[in-house]
């Protein structure tokens, strides 16, 4: 498979996942305001070090199941119940309501650190790159190897990095819309993944 093919598949997957309001990006703009657009790098980094390998998991998980070609749909499959159940849960936190959580403020020296923690508290990562690699396997978009992997994650990288990045440096003009998008957000990934669910099952059923 070519390189810049799975490079360039890591870094859109990536940037779709990125690029919805959620608590990693909207640290990014908070941390950005109090520090500076050069501080927030630091916790960046930290977020794209560990989504580096939250990519490789998630392709060899995919990979797993498709040692033998009659598994492919079987992945997709999976990956249809995934994201109907990311759907539901979307929805189940939207309309639930919850007490808003105060934001807490991350020492300069510590931001690398507290991005790579915040970053494997985001439980979202593996399912999402499975979900989405299963379904380009299915799709003859990609195949599996360790070099495959290791481009794949490279492109996931360099994709959030890109995107926390334009947070950061956008931040002073994004911050209230970011905040009410986030409010909303659980409602819109809903619809999104259970658009996504759908569309697969059609293809699957086709």
């Amino acid at each position: 498979m070519n390189v810049l093919s799975c490079i360039f598949f890591g870094f859109i997957i990536a940037s779709m996942g990125s690029i919805t309001p959620s608590f990693l990006n909207l640290t990014v703009v908070k941390f950005s305001l109090r520090n500076g657009v050069k501080s927030a790098l630091y916790l960046i980094g930290g977020y794209a070090t560990v989504l580096f390998f939250q990519a490789n998991i998630g392709a060899y998980l995919s990979s797993i199941l498709m040692e033998n070609s009659e598994y492919i749909t079987l992945i997709q499959q999976i990956g249809t119940v995934i994201l109907f159940l990311l759907s539901i849960n979307f929805f189940r936190l939207y309309f639930s309501k919850k007490e808003k959580k105060k934001s807490e403020d991350i020492p300069k020296s510590k931001a690398y650190f507290h991005g790579i923690l915040m970053s494997s508290l985001n439980t979202m990562a593996i399912p999402f790159y499975f979900t989405f690699i299963s379904i380009l396997i299915g799709m003859d978009y990609f195949t599996y190897n360790i070099f495959n992997a290791l481009y794949f994650s490279i492109g996931s990288t360099i994709g959030s990095f890109t995107l926390y990045t334009l947070y950061a440096i956008l931040s002073k003009r994004i911050e209230h819309k970011l905040t009410y998008i986030a409010s909303k957000m659980d409602f819109i990934l809903g619809a999104l993944t259970g658009i996504l669910a759908v569309g697969n099952a059609i293809y699957l059923l086709s």
